[in-house]
Protein backbone atom coordinates (compact mmCIF):
# COMPACT_ATOMS: atom_id res chain seq x y z
CA UNK A 1 0.00 0.00 0.00
CA UNK A 2 1.38 3.53 -1.01
CA UNK A 3 2.29 5.93 1.89
CA UNK A 4 -0.15 9.02 2.32
CA UNK A 5 -3.51 9.31 2.95
CA UNK A 6 -6.08 7.41 1.37
CA UNK A 7 -7.70 8.30 -2.06
CA UNK A 8 -10.90 7.71 -3.07
CA UNK A 9 -13.89 8.71 -4.63
CA UNK A 10 -15.01 11.72 -2.38
CA UNK A 11 -18.31 12.12 -4.20
CA UNK A 12 -20.37 10.24 -7.64
CA UNK A 13 -23.41 12.22 -9.25
CA UNK A 14 -24.93 10.64 -12.17
CA UNK A 15 -27.07 12.25 -15.14
CA UNK A 16 -28.93 10.91 -17.90
CA UNK A 17 -31.55 11.08 -20.72
CA UNK A 18 -34.65 13.27 -21.35
CA UNK A 19 -36.22 10.47 -22.71
CA UNK A 20 -36.98 6.12 -22.23
CA UNK A 21 -37.97 3.90 -24.23
CA UNK A 22 -39.92 0.16 -22.64
CA UNK A 23 -38.37 -2.77 -23.98
CA UNK A 24 -42.13 -3.70 -24.29
CA UNK A 25 -42.46 -1.29 -27.05
CA UNK A 26 -39.11 -2.40 -28.85
CA UNK A 27 -40.69 -6.28 -28.44
CA UNK A 28 -43.78 -5.36 -30.18
CA UNK A 29 -42.23 -3.47 -32.72
CA UNK A 30 -40.34 -6.18 -33.64
CA UNK A 31 -41.61 -9.05 -32.64
CA UNK A 32 -39.23 -10.30 -29.96
CA UNK A 33 -40.80 -12.50 -26.85
CA UNK A 34 -40.40 -10.21 -24.22
CA UNK A 35 -38.53 -12.50 -22.01
CA UNK A 36 -35.27 -12.65 -24.05
CA UNK A 37 -35.19 -8.71 -23.19
CA UNK A 38 -36.57 -9.03 -19.67
CA UNK A 39 -34.65 -12.24 -18.82
CA UNK A 40 -32.11 -13.40 -21.92
CA UNK A 41 -30.35 -10.10 -21.49
CA UNK A 42 -32.17 -8.45 -18.06
CA UNK A 43 -33.50 -5.23 -19.61
CA UNK A 44 -36.30 -2.93 -18.83
CA UNK A 45 -36.20 0.18 -20.62
CA UNK A 46 -33.22 2.03 -22.33
CA UNK A 47 -32.44 5.94 -21.98
CA UNK A 48 -32.66 7.75 -25.30
CA UNK A 49 -31.24 11.38 -25.61
CA UNK A 50 -33.37 13.98 -26.94
CA UNK A 51 -31.99 15.95 -30.27
CA UNK A 52 -30.51 18.95 -27.67
CA UNK A 53 -28.48 16.13 -25.50
CA UNK A 54 -25.17 14.32 -25.92
CA UNK A 55 -22.37 13.51 -23.94
CA UNK A 56 -21.33 17.19 -23.21
CA UNK A 57 -24.98 17.81 -21.91
CA UNK A 58 -25.36 14.36 -19.83
CA UNK A 59 -21.59 15.00 -18.53
CA UNK A 60 -22.08 18.73 -17.29
CA UNK A 61 -25.57 17.57 -15.97
CA UNK A 62 -23.31 14.97 -13.94
CA UNK A 63 -20.65 16.98 -12.77
CA UNK A 64 -22.48 20.44 -11.62
CA UNK A 65 -23.74 18.93 -8.52
CA UNK A 66 -20.28 18.45 -7.37
CA UNK A 67 -19.13 21.59 -7.93
CA UNK A 68 -22.41 22.93 -6.25
CA UNK A 69 -21.59 20.99 -2.96
CA UNK A 70 -17.67 21.17 -2.99
CA UNK A 71 -16.80 24.42 -5.25
CA UNK A 72 -14.17 24.07 -7.56
CA UNK A 73 -11.38 25.08 -5.42
CA UNK A 74 -8.56 22.45 -5.85
CA UNK A 75 -10.16 21.11 -9.01
CA UNK A 76 -6.89 21.12 -11.36
CA UNK A 77 -7.78 18.50 -13.58
CA UNK A 78 -10.46 17.46 -15.42
CA UNK A 79 -10.73 13.73 -17.05
CA UNK A 80 -13.35 13.35 -19.74
CA UNK A 81 -13.65 9.53 -20.27
CA UNK A 82 -16.21 8.58 -23.57
CA UNK A 83 -15.89 6.42 -26.45
CA UNK A 84 -18.87 8.59 -28.12
CA UNK A 85 -16.76 11.50 -28.71
CA UNK A 86 -18.08 14.50 -30.62
CA UNK A 87 -14.36 15.99 -32.08
CA UNK A 88 -11.43 14.24 -32.65
CA UNK A 89 -9.16 16.65 -31.40
CA UNK A 90 -11.08 18.75 -28.88
CA UNK A 91 -12.36 17.20 -25.39
CA UNK A 92 -15.38 16.94 -24.19
CA UNK A 93 -14.24 18.48 -21.04
CA UNK A 94 -13.27 21.84 -22.26
CA UNK A 95 -16.95 22.58 -22.79
CA UNK A 96 -18.36 20.92 -19.94
CA UNK A 97 -15.13 23.33 -17.91
CA UNK A 98 -17.09 25.92 -19.66
CA UNK A 99 -20.45 25.11 -18.79
CA UNK A 100 -19.73 24.24 -15.06
CA UNK A 101 -18.36 27.33 -14.35
CA UNK A 102 -14.39 25.99 -13.67
CA UNK A 103 -11.47 28.03 -13.58
CA UNK A 104 -9.27 28.71 -16.08
CA UNK A 105 -6.16 27.11 -14.17
CA UNK A 106 -7.56 23.44 -14.98
CA UNK A 107 -6.18 21.03 -17.78
CA UNK A 108 -8.61 18.65 -19.32
CA UNK A 109 -8.32 15.71 -21.46
CA UNK A 110 -10.64 13.34 -22.74
CA UNK A 111 -9.31 9.18 -22.55
CA UNK A 112 -10.73 6.52 -24.46
CA UNK A 113 -10.30 2.43 -24.62
CA UNK A 114 -14.37 1.62 -25.05
CA UNK A 115 -15.70 0.76 -21.48
CA UNK A 116 -12.87 0.72 -20.10
CA UNK A 117 -11.54 4.13 -20.33
CA UNK A 118 -13.40 5.85 -17.02
CA UNK A 119 -11.04 3.42 -14.94
CA UNK A 120 -7.99 4.86 -17.00
CA UNK A 121 -8.87 8.27 -15.56
CA UNK A 122 -9.66 7.06 -12.01
CA UNK A 123 -6.23 5.47 -12.03
CA UNK A 124 -4.42 8.89 -13.27
CA UNK A 125 -6.30 10.68 -10.79
CA UNK A 126 -5.39 8.94 -7.93
CA UNK A 127 -2.18 9.30 -8.80
CA UNK A 128 -2.42 13.40 -9.26
CA UNK A 129 -3.88 13.42 -5.80
CA UNK A 130 -1.63 11.20 -4.08
CA UNK A 131 1.58 13.66 -6.00
CA UNK A 132 -0.63 16.23 -4.06
CA UNK A 133 -3.22 15.72 -1.80
CA UNK A 134 -4.66 19.35 -2.02
CA UNK A 135 -5.70 18.63 -5.12
CA UNK A 136 -8.95 17.34 -6.51
CA UNK A 137 -9.84 15.53 -9.76
CA UNK A 138 -13.28 15.72 -11.86
CA UNK A 139 -13.78 12.43 -13.64
CA UNK A 140 -16.22 12.50 -16.43
CA UNK A 141 -17.51 9.22 -18.05
CA UNK A 142 -19.81 10.10 -19.93
CA UNK A 143 -21.25 7.79 -23.55
CA UNK A 144 -24.48 7.32 -25.76
CA UNK A 145 -24.43 3.94 -27.10
CA UNK A 146 -25.98 3.39 -30.43
CA UNK A 147 -26.62 0.09 -32.42
CA UNK A 148 -28.13 -0.11 -36.00
CA UNK A 149 -32.03 0.01 -35.97
CA UNK A 150 -33.25 -3.79 -35.76
CA UNK A 151 -30.02 -4.99 -34.93
CA UNK A 152 -28.94 -7.51 -32.47
CA UNK A 153 -27.40 -4.94 -30.53
CA UNK A 154 -30.30 -2.43 -30.60
CA UNK A 155 -31.98 -3.43 -27.01
CA UNK A 156 -28.71 -3.09 -25.58
CA UNK A 157 -28.53 0.71 -26.04
CA UNK A 158 -28.79 3.30 -23.23
CA UNK A 159 -27.01 7.10 -21.94
CA UNK A 160 -25.90 7.92 -18.97
CA UNK A 161 -22.75 10.01 -17.50
CA UNK A 162 -21.55 9.85 -13.76
CA UNK A 163 -19.13 12.11 -12.34
CA UNK A 164 -16.44 10.93 -9.51
CA UNK A 165 -15.02 13.85 -7.22
CA UNK A 166 -11.46 11.85 -6.52
CA UNK A 167 -9.72 13.16 -3.65
CA UNK A 168 -7.51 12.32 -0.77
CA UNK A 169 -9.71 11.15 2.66
CA UNK A 170 -12.74 10.60 0.26
CA UNK A 171 -16.22 10.41 1.77
CA UNK A 172 -17.27 7.30 -0.54
CA UNK A 173 -14.91 4.82 -1.48
CA UNK A 174 -11.35 4.29 -0.74
CA UNK A 175 -9.04 2.94 -3.69
CA UNK A 176 -6.73 0.24 -2.94
CA UNK A 177 -3.91 -1.21 -4.46
CA UNK A 178 -2.67 -3.56 -6.25
CA UNK A 179 -4.88 -3.58 -9.57
CA UNK A 180 -4.69 -6.40 -12.04
CA UNK A 181 -4.88 -5.61 -15.49
CA UNK A 182 -5.37 -7.05 -18.86
CA UNK A 183 -4.86 -6.44 -22.41
CA UNK A 184 -5.98 -8.32 -25.56
CA UNK A 185 -6.14 -7.30 -29.24
CA UNK A 186 -9.61 -8.40 -30.25
CA UNK A 187 -11.73 -7.52 -32.83
CA UNK A 188 -15.40 -7.74 -30.30
CA UNK A 189 -16.52 -3.94 -30.43
CA UNK A 190 -15.49 -1.17 -32.20
CA UNK A 191 -16.64 1.84 -34.32
CA UNK A 192 -14.62 3.09 -37.26
CA UNK A 193 -14.48 7.18 -37.84
CA UNK A 194 -16.59 6.75 -40.50
CA UNK A 195 -19.95 5.20 -38.63
CA UNK A 196 -22.23 7.12 -36.18
CA UNK A 197 -23.25 3.03 -34.64
CA UNK A 198 -20.63 0.62 -33.21
CA UNK A 199 -20.00 -2.81 -34.88
CA UNK A 200 -20.18 -6.22 -32.44
CA UNK A 201 -19.50 -9.73 -33.00
CA UNK A 202 -21.80 -10.39 -29.93
CA UNK A 203 -20.59 -13.75 -28.73
CA UNK A 204 -16.38 -12.99 -29.30
CA UNK A 205 -17.37 -9.59 -27.71
CA UNK A 206 -18.77 -12.76 -24.47
CA UNK A 207 -16.34 -14.84 -24.92
CA UNK A 208 -13.49 -11.98 -24.79
CA UNK A 209 -15.03 -10.15 -21.68
CA UNK A 210 -14.86 -13.71 -19.79
CA UNK A 211 -11.30 -13.86 -20.75
CA UNK A 212 -10.42 -10.80 -19.41
CA UNK A 213 -12.30 -11.14 -16.03
CA UNK A 214 -9.62 -14.11 -15.76
CA UNK A 215 -6.83 -12.27 -17.28
CA UNK A 216 -7.21 -9.56 -14.81
CA UNK A 217 -8.32 -11.43 -11.73
CA UNK A 218 -5.51 -13.79 -12.33
CA UNK A 219 -3.37 -10.66 -12.49
CA UNK A 220 -4.90 -8.92 -9.33
CA UNK A 221 -3.79 -11.74 -6.96
CA UNK A 222 -0.43 -12.24 -8.34
CA UNK A 223 0.29 -8.64 -7.59
CA UNK A 224 -1.01 -9.34 -4.04
CA UNK A 225 -3.99 -8.37 -4.05
CA UNK A 226 -7.40 -10.01 -1.70
CA UNK A 227 -9.39 -13.11 -1.93
CA UNK A 228 -12.21 -13.75 -3.42
CA UNK A 229 -14.07 -14.17 -0.47
CA UNK A 230 -13.08 -10.99 1.55
CA UNK A 231 -15.33 -8.94 -1.19
CA UNK A 232 -19.18 -7.95 0.02
CA UNK A 233 -20.25 -7.07 -3.84
CA UNK A 234 -18.84 -6.39 -7.33
CA UNK A 235 -19.43 -3.81 -9.04
CA UNK A 236 -18.89 -5.47 -13.08
CA UNK A 237 -18.99 -3.00 -16.52
CA UNK A 238 -22.59 -4.04 -17.80
CA UNK A 239 -22.93 -3.82 -21.43
CA UNK A 240 -26.15 -5.49 -20.78
CA UNK A 241 -27.41 -6.34 -16.76
CA UNK A 242 -27.65 -10.20 -17.31
CA UNK A 243 -23.58 -9.55 -18.75
CA UNK A 244 -22.22 -9.20 -14.74
CA UNK A 245 -24.51 -12.17 -13.97
CA UNK A 246 -22.53 -14.16 -16.19
CA UNK A 247 -18.78 -12.58 -15.47
CA UNK A 248 -19.26 -12.98 -11.82
CA UNK A 249 -20.61 -16.78 -12.43
CA UNK A 250 -17.26 -16.91 -14.19
CA UNK A 251 -15.14 -15.89 -11.73
CA UNK A 252 -16.57 -17.74 -9.01
CA UNK A 253 -15.98 -20.92 -11.64
CA UNK A 254 -12.47 -19.87 -12.39
CA UNK A 255 -11.63 -19.71 -8.64
CA UNK A 256 -13.23 -23.47 -7.78
CA UNK A 257 -16.47 -21.73 -5.95
CA UNK A 258 -19.82 -22.50 -6.10
CA UNK A 259 -22.02 -20.79 -8.57
CA UNK A 260 -25.40 -20.63 -6.14
CA UNK A 261 -27.94 -18.53 -7.72
CA UNK A 262 -28.58 -17.08 -4.46
CA UNK A 263 -24.57 -16.18 -3.71
CA UNK A 264 -24.01 -14.09 -7.23
CA UNK A 265 -27.29 -12.21 -6.50
CA UNK A 266 -26.01 -11.45 -2.90
CA UNK A 267 -22.74 -10.45 -4.46
CA UNK A 268 -24.35 -8.19 -7.38
CA UNK A 269 -28.16 -7.82 -7.77
CA UNK A 270 -27.53 -4.54 -5.84
CA UNK A 271 -25.66 -3.26 -8.48
CA UNK A 272 -27.51 -3.82 -11.79
CA UNK A 273 -30.79 -1.64 -10.78
CA UNK A 274 -29.67 1.07 -12.34
CA UNK A 275 -28.30 0.24 -15.20
CA UNK A 276 -31.61 -2.32 -15.90
CA UNK A 277 -33.49 0.70 -16.80
CA UNK A 278 -30.95 2.95 -18.43
CA UNK A 279 -29.24 0.35 -20.37
CA UNK A 280 -25.79 0.65 -21.75
CA UNK A 281 -23.87 3.67 -20.37
CA UNK A 282 -20.20 2.11 -21.91
CA UNK A 283 -17.73 4.30 -19.75
CA UNK A 284 -20.17 5.05 -16.65
CA UNK A 285 -21.04 1.84 -16.84
CA UNK A 286 -19.20 0.42 -13.80
CA UNK A 287 -19.96 3.48 -11.44
CA UNK A 288 -23.50 3.56 -12.42
CA UNK A 289 -23.00 0.30 -11.07
CA UNK A 290 -21.15 1.67 -7.86
CA UNK A 291 -24.14 4.27 -7.51
CA UNK A 292 -27.12 1.29 -7.87
CA UNK A 293 -24.96 -0.50 -5.10
CA UNK A 294 -24.40 2.81 -2.66
CA UNK A 295 -28.26 3.26 -3.12
CA UNK A 296 -29.86 -0.04 -2.62
CA UNK A 297 -27.57 -1.68 -0.36
CA UNK A 298 -27.32 -2.17 3.66
CA UNK A 299 -24.80 -0.71 5.22
CA UNK A 300 -21.40 -0.92 3.74
CA UNK A 301 -19.19 0.72 5.96
CA UNK A 302 -16.12 -0.82 5.48
CA UNK A 303 -16.84 -3.32 3.38
CA UNK A 304 -14.51 -4.23 0.71
CA UNK A 305 -16.46 -4.04 -2.91
CA UNK A 306 -14.40 -5.71 -6.01
CA UNK A 307 -14.72 -3.79 -9.49
CA UNK A 308 -14.07 -5.42 -12.63
CA UNK A 309 -13.85 -2.68 -15.81
CA UNK A 310 -13.91 -4.15 -19.29
CA UNK A 311 -13.34 -2.19 -22.67
CA UNK A 312 -13.75 -4.25 -25.51
CA UNK A 313 -10.56 -4.55 -27.98
CA UNK A 314 -9.86 -5.06 -25.04
CA UNK A 315 -8.92 -3.90 -21.66
CA UNK A 316 -9.38 -5.07 -18.23
CA UNK A 317 -8.43 -4.36 -14.78
CA UNK A 318 -9.75 -5.47 -11.40
CA UNK A 319 -9.33 -3.18 -8.50
CA UNK A 320 -10.92 -3.29 -4.85
CA UNK A 321 -12.31 -0.54 -2.71
CA UNK A 322 -13.30 -0.12 0.70
CA UNK A 323 -16.43 1.70 1.46
CA UNK A 324 -16.17 4.54 4.34
CA UNK A 325 -17.66 5.42 7.34
CA UNK A 326 -20.26 7.84 7.35
CA UNK A 327 -20.63 7.32 3.47
CA UNK A 328 -24.44 7.41 3.44
CA UNK A 329 -24.66 10.77 4.65
CA UNK A 330 -23.11 11.89 1.34
CA UNK A 331 -25.17 9.62 -1.19
CA UNK A 332 -27.54 11.76 -4.17
CA UNK A 333 -29.63 8.77 -3.76
CA UNK A 334 -33.16 10.90 -3.97
CA UNK A 335 -31.42 12.74 -7.00
CA UNK A 336 -30.50 9.87 -8.85
CA UNK A 337 -34.07 8.16 -8.37
CA UNK A 338 -35.21 11.69 -10.20
CA UNK A 339 -33.25 11.72 -12.75
CA UNK A 340 -34.83 7.57 -13.60
CA UNK A 341 -38.00 8.64 -12.95
CA UNK A 342 -38.03 12.24 -15.04
CA UNK A 343 -37.94 10.80 -18.28
CA UNK A 344 -40.74 10.72 -20.58
CA UNK A 345 -41.57 7.85 -22.29
CA UNK A 346 -41.38 7.22 -26.18
CA UNK A 347 -43.32 5.61 -28.54
CA UNK A 348 -41.18 3.28 -31.47
CA UNK A 349 -41.68 5.88 -34.01
CA UNK A 350 -40.68 8.93 -31.94
CA UNK A 351 -37.63 6.51 -30.84
CA UNK A 352 -36.19 5.97 -34.27
CA UNK A 353 -37.01 9.25 -35.74
CA UNK A 354 -34.48 10.26 -32.56
CA UNK A 355 -31.85 7.90 -33.84
CA UNK A 356 -31.56 8.24 -37.55
CA UNK A 357 -31.30 12.30 -36.93
CA UNK A 358 -28.04 13.67 -37.57
CA UNK A 359 -26.53 17.17 -38.03
CA UNK A 360 -25.52 17.48 -42.02
CA UNK A 361 -22.32 18.10 -42.77
CA UNK A 362 -21.92 21.44 -44.55
CA UNK A 363 -20.96 23.72 -42.12
CA UNK A 364 -24.69 25.81 -42.23
CA UNK A 365 -26.54 27.03 -39.11
CA UNK A 366 -28.34 24.41 -37.78
CA UNK A 367 -30.54 24.50 -34.69
CA UNK A 368 -31.44 21.82 -32.38
CA UNK A 369 -35.34 21.46 -31.42
CA UNK A 370 -35.72 22.21 -27.30
CA UNK A 371 -36.56 19.06 -26.03
CA UNK A 372 -34.12 18.29 -23.05
CA UNK A 373 -36.09 19.90 -19.72
CA UNK A 374 -32.18 19.00 -18.00
CA UNK A 375 -29.77 22.18 -16.88
CA UNK A 376 -27.53 21.96 -20.08
CA UNK A 377 -28.74 21.94 -23.71
CA UNK A 378 -26.47 21.37 -27.08
CA UNK A 379 -28.36 24.57 -28.78
CA UNK A 380 -27.05 24.25 -32.79
CA UNK A 381 -24.39 23.54 -35.07
CA UNK A 382 -22.75 26.55 -37.00
CA UNK A 383 -20.24 26.62 -38.82
CA UNK A 384 -19.11 23.73 -38.00
CA UNK A 385 -18.94 24.12 -34.21
CA UNK A 386 -21.30 22.89 -31.39
CA UNK A 387 -22.63 25.63 -29.59
CA UNK A 388 -23.94 24.89 -26.08
CA UNK A 389 -25.96 26.92 -23.55
CA UNK A 390 -27.38 26.49 -19.83
CA UNK A 391 -30.86 26.34 -19.21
Amino acid sequence: MANGPAVGIHDLSFATTEFVLAHTALAEHNGTEIGKYHVGIGQRSMSVPAADEDIVTLGAAAAAPLVARHGSDGIRTVIFATESSIDQAKSAGVYVHSLIGLPSAVRVVELKQACYGATAALQFAIGLVRRDPAQRVLVIASDVSKYDLDSPGEATQGAAAVALLVAADPQLVRIEEPSGVFTADVMDFWRPNYREAALVDGQESITAYLQAVEGSWKDYTEQGGRSLGEFAAFCYHQPFTKMAYKAHRHLLNYNGHDTDAAEVTRAIGHTTAYNNVIGNSYTASVYLALASLLDHADDLTGQAIGFLSYGSGSVAEFFAGTVVAGYRAHLRTQAHREAIDRRTSLDIARYRDLHERSFPTDGGDHPTQAQTTGPFRLAALRDHKRIYETR
